[in-house]
């Protein structure tokens, strides 16, 4: 009975996700025009799943603002995007809820849909925003992007906020 009902209130396996790359520097093109360029800071993959709510968004962008994944004086990863005055750039990135256990060819049928997207993704943005991170720059939602990037380690790091559910 508790399964159905964690089942049911949270959906199968539906969850927001970020991939978030540690780099020197980002920039996104849109139709050859810059549409969004950083420094140092994080470069970050963001997939919004059918079922993700405001609290999602928020999480994930506090996590993400506080993930400590920079190197202090002791060439520890110690300090955050925060710690270093670093820049983030967002890209949406539908893809990420690929549902790919049948066959060879991925679903999306997970995937918000496009208008709840953008807004999830786009309270994603002003949320790492309003936990002071000093610089979010973003691609344009559901436009085909080019992504040029310098990988700093490489560090990547895979969130899904469906680990912090129930905490």
């Amino acid at each position: 009975m508790r399964k159905t009902f964690v089942f049911a209130m949270f959906g199968a396996n539906r969850n927001m996700k970020a991939v978030i790359q540690r780099v020197k520097h980002a920039a996104v093109t849109v139709d050859g025009v810059c549409v969004g360029k950083i420094g140092e800071g994080y470069m970050i993959l963001v997939g919004v799943q059918d079922g993700d709510t405001d609290a999602d968004a928020e999480l994930l962008a506090r996590k993400t603002a506080n993930l400590r994944v920079f190197t202090d004086e002791n060439d520890k990863m110690n300090r955050s995007v925060l710690n270093i005055g670093g820049e983030v750039l967002a890209i949406s990135q539908f893809t990420l809820c690929a549902d790919v256990k049948k066959g060879n060819r991925p679903s999306f049928t997970d995937a918000a849909a496009p208008t709840e997207a953008q807004r999830l993704y786009e309270l994603f943005c002003s949320a790492l925003l309003k936990n002071g991170v000093k610089k979010v720059e973003q691609g344009v939602f559901g436009a085909h992007m080019e992504v040029d990037l310098l990988n700093n380690g490489p560090v990547t790091i895979l969130y899904d906020t469906e680990i912090w559910r129930g905490k």
